[in-house]
């Protein structure tokens, strides 16, 4: 009984979250990668928002281990310096480790500044024209997710 009362001191000692603070710095190691470019390699950031399929969430360190998929939205990088950089993606996947580290491989990302508003509605449009005459499932399927990406886009956009 009495080596659960110390190790119950211990785990509220102040020495223990010193410790842990040390261990999780106030920032983690990144990594962002699509098809089309490497964003950040290796580099330290303060926060990541990411969309997600079971919903946005922050991304922080010490934040607890995780693997989600991606859906079309923006990640926001909040890095040291203060810069916030905003990032469309159309998927992917977000891998959260138990060291802080983070690492999103996206299929395809834009900065949100290089979105061009007329563009994302016109891709939103021929995709709602293509769900409208799809034929089969697997056409339906593929224009759902193109309307899907579209709208993203769009909001991104604006």
């Amino acid at each position: 009984m009495a080596s659960i009362r110390s190790m119950s001191r211990l785990l509220s000692s102040r020495t223990l979250q010193t410790t842990v603070r040390r261990t999780y710095a106030d920032q983690m190691k990144f990594i962002f990668a699509a098809g089309n470019q490497v964003y950040y390699n290796a580099s330290s950031v303060k926060q990541v928002d990411v969309p997600s399929f079971s919903g946005n969430f922050g991304i922080l360190p010490a934040h607890v281990p995780t693997l989600a998929v991606l859906k079309p939205g923006v990640v926001t990088v909040y890095e040291d310096g203060g810069n916030v950089k905003k990032i469309f993606v159309s998927s992917g996947t977000v891998t959260i480790n138990d060291d802080s580290s983070v690492q999103i491989l996206a299929e395809e990302a834009h900065p949100v500044e290089n979105l061009d508003l007329n563009a994302a509605r016109d891709i939103l449009s021929t995709a709602q024209s293509q769900l409208s005459s799809a034929s089969t499932d697997e056409a339906r399927a593929e224009a759902a997710i193109a309307i899907e990406v579209g709208e993203a886009l769009v909001k991104a956009a604006e």
